[in-house]
């Protein structure tokens, strides 16, 4: 069967350009071969067949996980997650897996944490120093990685959460590096090196999780965190989770609960620092709702647009891909097995033909219409049996983050920031980490609209 046409570029020449301006590369692909074309990447045995036809998205998500296979398409994140993740479980092992890590995020349960995320989010703005300059993405980092340690352990404040915290976010970094992707970069160097670093950290990190994954299991305590949720699930056949896939499980939820989440509040911010005329309309929402609580906040439709239209425009990872496990047609394509099939996030969501003026960020999009893009339009989670289990939980986080930050603190871009982008392994940040700093800061319980004039920026920096 014969493949869409791609690049004339070697296969190094493409990789080269997918790992280093993979958005430029796809939307030059997309005008220059139409909705589908192919990808030959080295290091890979198939094929990848990136795609923006709604046709052949809607099959890709319509499969129940047998012939098409994500987790075999998703074999370079194992170093970093375990082979037990549920990220590379394909078929039966994956709807075990995904009925057992579902409940926690949804619900009754997942609300719980929202007076959790309200509290850290407020505690990282308490730091921040009016005047004076920052990069945003490590702050927001920090945010997501202590709300996500907090709901999945159930544990702050002690020196073992703060250690955990801390060498988490060493090991994030560490892997941050673009080659790591690489089996070919993943080698000690004389015990030096990002992945001697990488692999130190996670070892380390790795000792606390099972002391805490055994002390748990000896106190059989009932508690309300995702650690004890997990310990007590059982599958069909009535088997708790072993200990290591336990372990790939709970590394999951922590690295794709903290990186990706960040980059994307990150994201918004660019774009609300942009938009200086949704920040009244923001604070105008924002404030009555407070009051009532984190699911008031959560409901709020111009909140709801923000994050919507961030992830939209800002996709965390640009692509979702799936390895055809016999020969099938997908809309109009006929593809063998063996190759993958890649629904291309970016480019879909940035489509003239399905968002006007779709460069722009315009929240109200999503306000001024009656009805949601299709699943085929949106998806910045992936889609069908595969979609991401943490989606309800991530927005629910960012818009509880977006409206802690909004109603505090005034942020303005950093003399000198630039514009653009930078590759953090599969995620992609704002460039230098987004420099901003706050020209105004209320206390906690106020609104920076009532921010009383000796707590506003007196810098020449801060001047506007």
């Amino acid at each position: 069967m014969p493949l869409p046409p791609g690049p004339d570029l070697s296969s190094w020449r493409q990789l080269y350009r997918w790992i280093r301006e993979p958005m430029p590369f796809l939307e030059e692909c997309r005008a220059r071969y139409g909705r589908s074309w192919t990808l030959h990447l080295p290091g890979l045995a198939h094929a990848v067949v990136m795609t923006t036809d709604d046709a052949v998205i809607r099959a890709v998500f319509a499969d129940a996980g047998d012939a098409l296979h994500a987790g075999e398409a998703n074999v370079v994140l194992r170093p970093f997650v375990g082979r037990r993740s549920i990220l590379l479980a394909d078929g039966p092992a994956h709807r075990r897996k995904r009925k057992l890590l579902l409940p926690p995020f949804h619900g009754e349960r997942m609300h719980a944490y929202g007076r959790t995320i309200l509290e850290v989010a407020d505690a990282s703005v308490d730091r921040w120093a009016v005047g004076r300059a920052f990069p945003l993405h490590p702050e927001m980092r920090e945010i997501t990685l202590r709300i996500i340690v907090r709901t999945v352990f159930g544990i702050e404040g002690d020196a073992r959460f703060e250690e955990l915290v801390g060498l988490l976010g060493e090991a994030l970094d560490a892997a941050a590096w673009p080659p790591l992707l690489m089996p070919m970069f993943q080698r000690r160097l004389l015990g030096f090196g990002p992945w001697a670093r990488y692999e130190r950290t996670v070892r380390d990190a790795d000792a606390i999780l099972y002391e805490e994954i055994a002390r748990r299991r000896r106190a059989d305590v009932p508690r309300a965190d995702i650690l004890s949720m997990l310990l007590s699930a059982r599958d069909e056949d009535g088997h708790p989770m072993p200990d290591a896939e336990l372990r790939d499980e709970l590394v999951t939820l922590l690295v794709a609960g903290h990186e990706t989440t960040a980059t994307a509040l990150t994201w918004a911010f660019r774009h609300l620092l942009e938009r200086r005329d949704l920040e009244g309309r923001m604070l105008a929402e924002l404030e009555p709702a407070f009051a009532r609580g984190p699911d008031a906040l959560a409901k709020l439709p111009l909140l709801d647009a923000v994050t919507r239209e961030t992830l939209r425009l800002r996709p965390v990872i640009p692509i979702v891909a799936r390895l055809l496990k016999e020969p099938m047609r997908l809309g109009e394509l006929d593809l063998p097995a063996g190759v993958a099939i890649a629904p291309a996030i970016y480019v879909t969501q940035r489509d003239p033909e399905l968002f006007e003026n779709p460069s722009a960020f315009d929240p109200d999009r999503f306000l001024r219409t009656s009805s949601r893009p299709a699943a085929s339009e949106w998806f910045p989670f992936g889609g069908g049996v595969r979609r991401c289990v943490g989606m309800a939980f991530a927005l629910y986080e960012m818009k509880l983050v977006l409206a802690t930050v909004v109603r505090r603190a005034r942020l303005r871009l950093a003399p000198g920031a630039v514009a653009g982008m930078e590759r953090r392994s599969i995620t992609f940040a704002p460039r230098d980490g987004l420099p901003v700093l706050a020209v105004a800061k209320a206390p906690r319980g106020e609104s920076v609209a009532d921010e009383a004039p000796e707590r506003r920026a007196t810098t020449p920096e801060a001047a506007e």
